[in-house]
């Protein structure tokens, strides 16, 4: 297998900066994160901010650029769209945008949308997940992606037909924060996926979430009364939080659900699912991604003509 560099893939969110050198068969050869995501670069502008770290790789103007995620948002660096569902994963990206003006050449991917008047949705990177994701694990109908804004999508074959999304992470961000729980719940540590007060709040969001804002406020109560400590606190809400989800999601346990995360996000998300009578497939997020990335190229290529120069 070649290990000659052929393409660097971003992915690019809103608040973070992936970015991979790859060889033309997927190996690594080299990598940058930063929180340079959206949100932190429009004063600087994307090209310049892209090209700091490509000039830190050292790596020639030929190689060309495949950018998944929030780049490609109306307050991005070109606005690519969206692709209406039912969408076919494996031809998305023969709809990618070239940017324009710049030496490199560069594709943005569009995201998907669910164009209901009622629950109009839309994703941005994670139909490149997803892309990954099904050709590493192919055959799944139900995926799980986590995040800030966590992604239930629903495919037939390499069909996405639908999906969800739910903004548990932003809310458990600002809940911790931002409300009379940051007296109970403050602090930066994480959660152990393990520990009995995030299990047992996974239980009551999921059978129980009408009474979520009830609960929510009985963490504050359970600190006043009962003393109960940060760390337990702070479970319980991401409990409450993943386990509400899981309800809104339909998850009904006794099904096979392909889980798409890393890091934390997997722990967490496994065993709720997994306390809920889930078999879950896990594929690695950054895996799934940098696979969909690839084969975005190839895709775009396949269309434009240009595999035969990447």
């Amino acid at each position: 297998m070649s290990t000659s560099p052929a393409i660097l893939a971003v992915d690019w969110g809103t608040s973070s900066f992936r970015l991979w050198l790859m060889s033309n068969g997927g190996t690594v050869l080299a990598e940058q994160r930063s929180h340079e995501g959206m949100s932190e670069v429009a004063g600087r502008g994307f090209e310049t901010v892209l090209e700091s770290h490509l000039s830190a790789l050292q790596v020639p103007d030929s190689l060309p650029v495949v950018i998944c995620g929030m780049a490609g948002s109306r307050q991005g660096w070109v606005e690519t769209g969206y692709i209406d569902t039912p969408a076919d994963v494996t031809t998305i990206a023969e709809n990618a945008v070239l940017v324009p003006g710049v030496a490199r050449r560069i594709i943005i991917i569009p995201g998907l949308a669910v164009r209901s008047l009622s629950e109009p949705d839309v994703m941005r990177g994670e139909e490149t997940q997803l892309l990954g994701a099904h050709l590493e694990l192919p055959g799944g109908k139900r995926y799980c992606m986590p995040g800030t804004h966590s992604k239930w999508v629903s495919m037939n074959g390499a069909i996405v037909t639908g999906f969800e999304t739910f903004m548990t992470g932003e809310l458990f961000a600002t809940i911790s924060a931002r409300t009379i729980l940051v007296h109970s719940t403050s602090g930066a540590g994480g959660v152990d996926a393990q520990d009995p007060a995030f299990l047992t709040g996974v239980r009551d969001g999921w059978t129980r979430p009408e009474k979520t804002t009830h609960h929510l406020f009985s963490i504050r109560a359970g600190q006043l009364l009962h003393d109960r400590v940060t760390e337990q606190n702070r479970a319980r809400l991401s409990g409450l939080l993943i386990g509400a989800e899981l309800a809104g999601a339909g998850v009904r346990g006794g099904e096979q659900i392909c889980l798409v995360a890393s890091g934390s996000l997997h722990r967490l998300y496994h065993a709720a699912l997994s306390e809920c009578g889930v078999t879950v497939r896990d594929i690695d997020a950054d895996v799934a991604v940098r696979r969909g990335l690839m084969e975005s190229w190839h895709q775009y290529s396949n269309r434009s003509g240009d595999l035969k120069r990447a």
